[in-house]
């Protein structure tokens, strides 16, 4: 039998309490819709941006922030284009808010918390 790897890329999000509670119930599959203020989602390429997001504005707003990794079809991902969003490394994805179960679709295995701050 041959199976077919899918190329994927790993993207971060720093998230706080509510947004991961809606992850979790997902079954760690899925970002939750968008709030009509959230037109976009905005996935980071690496994982010192997330960190800094994080500490720096999650903890301060919900007392605690969490960076979660997971992975993404790189081929779904070429209809965004990379965004400088200050520095060399601030780098984002911009997915409009219309988009996000098309882009959940193409998630390939499960949304990880791998750093949490307080």
């Amino acid at each position: 039998m041959v199976q077919e790897q899918t190329s994927t890329t790993v993207l971060w999000r720093p998230t706080g309490p509510e947004e991961l509670e809606l992850v979790r119930r997902s079954g760690w599959r899925a970002w939750p819709p968008r709030l009509p203020e959230q037109p976009i989602f905005y996935p980071v390429l690496n994982e010192e941006y997330a960190v800094k997001i994080a500490r720096e504005w999650n903890v301060p707003h919900s007392g605690v922030g969490y960076v979660t990794r997971f992975r993404v079809e790189s081929e779904f991902l070429r209809r965004y284009p990379v965004q400088q969003a200050g520095g060399r490394t601030i780098l984002e994805l911009w997915v409009p808010a219309e988009e996000l179960d098309e882009f959940n679709a193409h998630l390939v295995g499960l949304i990880e918390v791998v750093h949490e701050f307080r």
